[in-house]
């Protein structure tokens, strides 16, 4: 069982309040998501593509990321997904902006990387494959390619 802290909607713990994953997250009550987009010092981005089980099961991601756990701080969250999704182990990571949808709040974070390109590990379960893109291609990837749009808002706001 998968517990998180609750969240009111200016992101302060509720006290005494524990969310359970796959439990309906109550009225007035958020729960923390932390979004990593990885950059290579050359420009490029990694995208990773969602296992085929999953919900959007195929789609391209421009970040690594899941749901912090209880006592969970953002940045600790944030280090342990991309650790996990890609292989990367990095705790300078810059917060770029936060996004309230949905009962969850999402704190994206930018990972600057000069990593071996092939070094990337999957997580199984999680992702099935990864490609480094341009700047360029990034931005352009149809909305039924990518998962989430809001990410190529923060790449746009990065120039």
């Amino acid at each position: 069982m998968e517990l998180w802290d609750a969240y009111d909607k200016n992101f302060n713990k509720i006290s005494g309040t524990t969310l359970i994953r796959g439990k309906a997250i109550p009225a007035g009550c958020f729960h923390l998501v932390c979004d990593i987009l990885v950059r290579h010092t050359d420009g490029s981005y990694l995208l990773m593509q969602r296992d085929k089980r999953k919900k959007f099961g195929g789609m391209w991601e421009a970040s690594a990321g899941g749901a912090a756990l209880k006592n969970e701080s953002p940045l600790e969250c944030a280090v342990r997904e991309l650790h996990e999704e890609t292989g990367i182990k990095s705790d300078d990571l810059t917060e770029v902006g936060q996004v309230t949808a949905n009962r969850t709040i999402y704190v994206e974070y930018l990972c600057e990387t000069a990593c071996k390109k092939d070094d990337i590990t999957l997580q199984d379960g999680e992702t099935i494959a990864y490609k480094w893109v341009s700047r360029e291609e990034l931005l352009s990837m149809p909305k039924n390619k990518l998962l989430t749009e809001r990410i190529q808002k923060f790449i746009d706001e990065l120039k």
